[in-house]
């Protein structure tokens, strides 16, 4: 499907690898907004499908967008000239490691669903499988990122693999970053927990909320607290 018709907006995907699928809606849909942010900064913007969806859920009047592969930079461009709110959705083309060395301003919200490859794809050579998996965008870039240009009250929100997420945390702690939220996300209620939505903060709060996601009770018969999170967006939620 070459375009992803959502409530508000729809989306193009015809010339990007990257489809629109269901970790970039939950992290959109997911992400905390309670601080009310003024500017966003949404890292590996892809299509532009998160920046969309925050740019409808929120007043924030500057959403940036970062993408380094050419086409999906040109696709989000489309998208967001195309959305009710083209007049607040900006894309650089650049890769993340130019994008910090200048930066401009701080973000009071940094999403980023990062690229990374999925638990079933290995090959026989470990060492090459996760030197590909930490090319595309190395955790760690992404974690000195957020710190330098997260605003004093910002949240940084992220969706990565399950597997990931006590590394994940760990390094955050580096920088002074606390989880303020965490949700587990598992396919079916028989499955095991594939993604982790995690959000942060400057300060550490005396209680973590955590909770678990199911998406599907059958085959499209989706979970009420699925429902909930995303009829905002899909057209037949």
């Amino acid at each position: 499907m070459s375009v992803f018709q959502f409530k508000q907006f729809s989306v193009n995907q015809d010339q990007t690898a990257m489809k629109i699928g269901t970790d970039g809606v939950l992290l959109g849909a997911w992400t905390p907004i309670e601080n009310n942010p003024i500017s966003i900064l949404d890292i590996g913007t892809g299509t532009g499908i998160i920046a969309l969806m925050l740019a409808q859920r929120c007043d924030a009047e500057q959403i940036d967008a970062l993408e380094i592969d050419e086409s999906a930079y040109e696709q989000a461009v489309e998208n967001f000239e195309n959305s009710p709110w083209g007049d607040r959705l900006f894309c650089f083309h650049a890769g993340l490691d130019e994008f910090i060395e200048e930066p401009e301003e701080e973000y009071d919200l940094i999403v980023s669903n990062p690229p990374f490859f999925s638990e079933d794809y290995r090959s026989a050579n470990e060492q090459r499988d996760l030197a590909r998996f930490q090319e595309a965008m190395p955790f760690e870039e992404l974690v000195e990122a957020a710190d330098l240009l997260l605003s004093e009250n910002g949240i940084f929100s992220v969706i990565i693999p399950f597997n990931e997420e006590d590394r994940f945390i760990e390094l955050c702690a580096e920088v002074e970053l606390f989880p303020i939220k965490i949700t587990r996300v598992k396919g079916t209620p028989n499955t095991k927990i594939v993604r982790s939505l995690l959000a942060f903060k400057r300060f550490e709060l005396a209680v973590l909320t955590s909770d678990e996601l199911v998406i599907e009770i059958n085959r499209h018969e989706y979970t009420s607290e699925y429902i909930a999170l995303t009829k905002d967006f899909y057209l037949k939620m």
